[in-house]
């Protein structure tokens, strides 16, 4: 199995943050993040990933393909994927472009991760409408995808119209079976089987649910296409640590802050969940933190990611491998309210005692020939 890292330069401080920056620099923070980035592909992981957000301290990666085309100068054979470009943000063709530029430069590493966005912060400081964003997204996913395959761009769509033109410089090979795209909502499986897409996913409901819509995607995609869905990328919240009950009390203390972090940037807990157009899953959601509160839901997210002493994690990367028949497992190490010390720390014990032995994973003995998973 392939093992990736992701970086998500989140800011330890952003529950601080009311209106604007605290007080702790921003480049720190930077720096720190892309030190472990850098660090990656001499340490033996497989691909590199970053994130899309904008206007806070959530996640500082305004432009993911112009952070991964740094880093593909600083790098020669690690895979560099995006997790995820959020279509409705752009212009279709400028992803397209980018895209290509960024494949090029990296001479065929990268893996294209697409999604449509969720934080109200965003679409309005971005100026697009909320309840658009299905519709813009599938207009724009097939001008992307479309694109990338055939070379040129052409469109005639509800939001988006685009005479014929040649993407220079043209993509160094086809992007079927390196597209990626985040799909949280159940209505999302669908569409993300028409458009041939694997699925880039990172647990926060119930595994039963989990695995339950990923068969009916994987139905869907092979249905539609002819042939077996690609298997599935899966990133984790992970914390390791020689010691048992420290490893669970930091893990718990960390990922718990983390979906805070969510909550407040994604505004869970906002009434205007129950009224855009396209986000009914999330209004949903929104019911049940209300029910259970804050707490139990940021522990209950905690308990899906990965945590605990080296053998642990790997014990957890496992039942993950065995529920999906992932193809690759992506840690974020630095995240929320780590410190520098205990980010660098995360990051060398897992490189060390868990990284080498996710390489070494075998596909699941339960693997499904047909691309439909069994529920465990």
């Amino acid at each position: 199995m392939k093992a990736g890292i992701t970086i998500y330069f989140q800011h330890p401080n952003y529950l601080e943050e009311k209106d604007g920056p605290t007080n702790v620099p921003d480049q720190g923070v930077i720096h720190r993040d892309l030190a472990i980035a850098e660090a990656a592909e001499g340490l033996g992981y497989d691909s590199l990933w970053s994130v899309e957000h904008h206007f806070s301290g959530y996640t500082m990666v305004p432009d993911v393909t112009q952070l991964l085309a740094y880093l593909a100068g600083r790098t020669r054979n690690i895979e560099l994927g995006s997790a995820a470009i959020i279509l409705p943000w752009h212009n279709p063709v400028r992803v397209a472009d980018s895209v290509a530029l960024l494949d090029n430069l990296s001479n065929g590493r990268y893996v294209l991760g697409i999604g449509r966005g969720l934080g109200r912060i965003e679409f309005d400081g971005i100026g697009v409408p909320m309840g658009e964003s299905r519709e813009r997204f599938v207009e724009a996913a097939q001008i992307v995808l479309n694109g990338l395959e055939n070379g040129y761009v052409e469109f005639d769509g509800k939001h988006y119209k685009q005479e014929k033109r040649w993407i220079r410089p043209a993509p160094t090979r086809s992007f079927k079976g390196r597209s990626y795209a985040a799909a949280v909502s159940p209505e999302s499986q669908e569409i993300m089987a028409r458009l041939g897409v694997g699925i880039l996913i990172a647990p926060q409901k119930p595994w039963d649910t989990t695995i339950r819509e990923h068969n009916s995607y994987r139905e869907m995609y092979e249905k539609i296409n002819g042939h077996a869905a690609p298997q599935p990328i899966v990133t984790c919240q992970c914390y390791v640590d020689r010691y048992v009950v420290r490893a669970k009390d930091r893990a718990l203390l960390h990922i718990s802050d983390y979906y805070r972090f969510v909550m407040k940037h994604y505004e869970l807990g906002g009434s205007h969940l129950d009224s855009v157009k396209d986000y009914e899953y999330y209004a949903k959601a929104k019911q049940n933190i209300g029910r259970i509160g804050d707490d139990q839901a940021a522990l209950n997210f905690a308990e899906l990611q990965v945590y605990g002493t080296p053998a642990e994690c790997l014990g957890r990367i496992e039942a993950i491998r065995d529920k999906l028949d992932c193809q690759a497992f992506n840690a974020i190490l630095s995240y929320s309210t780590m410190d520098d010390d205990e980010a660098n720390a995360n990051m060398k014990l897992w490189t060390e005692e868990v990284l080498p032995k996710i390489k070494k994973m075998g596909r699941s003995a339960a693997a499904p020939k047909s691309g439909a998973a069994k529920v465990a």
